[in-house]
């Protein structure tokens, strides 16, 4: 994660990409932030899973600012990075791109979220272990 963006291009490997539908909307017809964040946190899940090998848990998500809205239709997309690997704990970086319904431009994307969400791996019986089992 970066200040400023000079070039804004996704960074990290696509990880979960998925369509914001009807059925996900709130009282007032808009996709929660709420919702989003546990998509965040689905991705953030799975990349630090490969690195872990195994069970991890969500312990923090540092500040995340929400740069523009989205809407039903929009295909969201969410890219994961890792950013540092501790003896338990795994920081991942999570971006959320859109495009949005009727963008004509397919390639077009607009950023919308991101924040660094720290893990730790578990073993079996859900207690916190090495990340790195073997290493």
């Amino acid at each position: 994660m970066t200040d400023i963006d000079d070039i804004p291009a996704p960074q990290g490997r696509l990880t979960l990409k998925l369509l914001a539908s009807r059925q996900d909307t709130n009282l007032h017809g808009d996709i929660p932030g709420g919702w989003l964040i546990a998509r965040m946190d689905q991705a953030a899940e799975v990349a630090a899973g490969r690195e872990a090998r195994g069970r991890t848990a969500t312990v923090a998500i540092e500040a995340m600012d929400f740069l523009c809205p989205v809407r039903v239709g929009s295909m969201v997309n969410i890219f994961t990075r890792v950013s540092e690997i501790g003896h338990s704990s795994i920081k991942i970086d999570v971006e959320v791109w859109i495009r949005a319904p009727h963008e004509r431009d397919p390639d077009e994307l607009h950023k919308v979220t991101e924040a660094r969400f720290v893990m730790v791996a578990l073993d079996d019986n859900g207690r916190i272990r090495a990340a790195r089992q073997g290493d």
